[in-house]
């Protein structure tokens, strides 16, 4: 009997092939990032660095509740392994992986394996993901959050198994959204579907029945909205911080000129701490093909939490066109409905004959091979060559451990231009208590190892010529910290 196309070992076993790829694609690109792209911390991820380590529940200020979840679990990296590149952006690293589950999770509910498959190696090959789960900054949990939202939020409407657990989840993670700016739009999102949806009101309706079960979760979210409660009573600007209202009226053309920048000029590109246009030509015409789709099927429950979503997020971005990570999510899904419309238009062309099914795959992987090599391609060579990109990350951190490391018994005096205090406060109380940290550039001589930064040595007048110029190969201005010693 003549084999079939689905006889083969190769077809039997795609998903799982897809499913292998995902992870080790993920693990590498990773790994790579954490360690060699672009390689050093940003002056984002050090400020990050300088807020975690200052954390003190003991004495809790209100204006550190601000991404608080993310800060804590920073300051246990950095407590656990000292101040490294590696400690200040593991926590990203972490969450970035988390997302990416919950990415592959998400879509599996709303569309068949092929289409979560193919989009989620579409969305984590893209440069803007891959530069947000290695940044030491809290960036990511916009996509944490938003993406697990939805996953418990569709486990528990679905009564899946473990659904006690899956509603303690959702109520915790909704808790923890609002710890971040714009985090509550999300929840308005999925609130304002489910009133408008009648699917989703029945949904809710028959939820609500298991109500110790829904008291149990809205306990475990009260006590972890306890500090943010706290914190808006003591200080209520960070209510206004929270919604991403500005504190004062911004300049909206400009404001509409640098949107349209980011998303749609790729004329004349530009570049920065992240990358611009924010999504590649690829992705951005699945996107379009996404939003039709959508206005075609404006009738499914997704198709509602978007519209809303995106309604909502509008005139937000329009005040703080930075926020530009908060629509990741949204372009993810317009994404998955953009490469399903592709699939289903040419199975629906050959409904029964595999060998045509099978053909038609040869050009769309052709495509989505493209959009994949060319995302991983933009972010590599942007973030390590580009000068507008590259030179916004700094090896200062590696370099100053490497000298520290190598004179552990030594007492030593570093000096600091005054901007760069707080940062190296932080790597003096992770490293040796026989170090000390000073803007005052007399104090050279004044112990046997006197390490002075780059920017400290041009405003202020060294005595004498150093031991020794520390440079740095990847820096525009090399010469990164000058050494000093005395015989004391």
């Amino acid at each position: 009997m003549r084999k079939q196309v689905t006889d083969y070992l190769l077809y039997r076993w795609r998903y799982q092939l897809g499913y292998g790829v995902i992870g080790l694609a993920l693990i590498g690109l990773l790994t790579v990032s954490a360690l060699y792209i672009p390689g050093g911390l940003s002056a984002t991820e050090m400020e990050s660095a300088v807020k975690s380590s200052a954390i003190d529940l003991g004495h809790f200020d209100p204006a550190s509740v601000i991404q608080l979840p993310y800060h804590l679990l920073q300051k246990a990296s950095i407590a656990a392994f000292g101040l490294t590149n590696l400690s200040v952006k593991l926590p990203s690293l972490l969450l970035g992986i988390a997302s990416a589950i919950g990415i592959l999770l998400l879509l599996k509910s709303w569309y068949r394996p092929n289409v979560a498959i193919l989009t989620t190696i579409l969305v984590i090959t893209a440069s803007q993901f891959l530069v947000l789960a290695q940044s030491g900054s809290s960036s990511i949990v916009y996509i944490l959050w938003s993406v697990w939202l939805l996953v418990a939020a569709l486990r528990v409407s679905r009564q899946a198994k473990h659904q006690r657990a899956w509603t303690i989840v959702l109520f915790s993670l909704a808790a923890l959204s609002l710890y971040t700016p714009l985090g509550i739009y999300v929840l308005i999102a999925l609130a304002g579907a489910t009133m408008l949806h009648p699917h989703l009101r029945y949904l809710v309706k028959r939820a609500m029945r298991a109500r110790v079960k829904i008291l149990v979760a809205a306990g475990c979210g009260t006590v972890l909205l306890a500090p943010l409660v706290y914190a808006i009573i003591v200080q209520p600007s960070l209510g206004l911080t929270l919604l991403g209202v500005p504190d004062a009226m911004p300049p909206l053309l400009d404001n509409m000129r640098e949107l349209f920048n980011q998303y749609f000029n790729f004329i004349t590109p530009s570049s920065g701490t992240l990358m611009k246009p924010i999504y590649a030509l690829g992705p951005l015409m699945l996107i379009v093909l996404g939003v039709i789709r959508l206005v075609t099927t404006n009738y499914t429950a997704r198709s509602y939490i978007i519209t809303i979503w995106t309604v909502l997020l509008l005139p937000v971005l329009l005040f703080n066109p930075t926020f530009t990570t908060v629509t990741f999510v949204p372009a993810m899904i317009l994404i998955a409905k953009g490469v399903n419309t592709l699939l289903g238009n040419w199975y629906r062309l050959f409904p029964k004959n595999p060998y045509a099914r099978v053909a038609g795959l040869i050009p769309l992987t052709i495509l989505i091979g493209g959009i994949v090599v060319s995302g991983v391609g933009r972010y590599a060579y942007g973030y390590l060559y580009d000068p507008n990109t590259a030179g916004n990350y700094s090896n200062d951190l590696r370099i100053i451990n490497a000298e520290l490391d190598g004179s552990a018994n030594t007492e030593k005096t570093l000096i600091v231009a005054e901007k760069e205090q707080a940062f190296y406060s932080v790597v003096a109380a992770n490293h040796q208590a026989n170090m000390s940290v000073t803007t005052d550039g007399a104090a050279i001589g004044s112990t046997p190892l006197t390490i002075m930064t780059r920017e400290a040595h041009r405003t202020t007048k060294a005595t004498g010529p150093p031991h020794r110029i520390v440079t740095d190969n990847r820096s525009e201005q090399a010469d990164r910290f000058y050494v000093y010693k005395t015989n004391k």
